[in-house]
């Protein structure tokens, strides 16, 4: 089970102050988790601009140009946010017993280090 997963709020955590014009520091919701190369992508953080070779549609509408958005970081450089104190946290793992219908299960559950509560 991964510790950081798609939609979870995360915080950069190394890299360049955003007062020399990095991302540390800033908070945003991951898009994609690329699991082979060990990155995310989050929002809002890590842009960069594209270039993009113009053409046309059927329409006769101008396409391409230059283009920003996020690029992927690894994922050893953002944390987790804890939910109850907005700073970032580590995630730990449990197993829980849950009875439904009559049967009994063990869910495995993930959880911020520091307040305890489940993510």
């Amino acid at each position: 089970m991964a510790k950081i997963k798609k939609g979870d709020l995360v915080q950069v955590i190394s890299g360049a102050t955003q007062a020399r014009g990095g991302s540390r520091g800033k908070q945003g919701r991951v898009i994609e988790v690329l699991v082979e190369k060990n990155r995310v992508i989050v929002e809002g953080v890590n842009y960069v601009t594209k270039h993009v070779r113009q053409g046309q549609t059927q329409r006769g509408t101008k396409t391409g140009g230059i283009e920003t958005h996020e690029a992927p970081i690894h994922i050893s450089n953002v944390a987790l946010v804890d939910p109850e104190t907005k700073k970032p946290t580590r995630v730990g793992h449990r197993n829980e017993q849950v009875t439904k219908n009559g049967v009994t299960k063990t869910v495995r559950v993930r959880y911020a280090k520091k307040s305890g509560k489940d993510l």
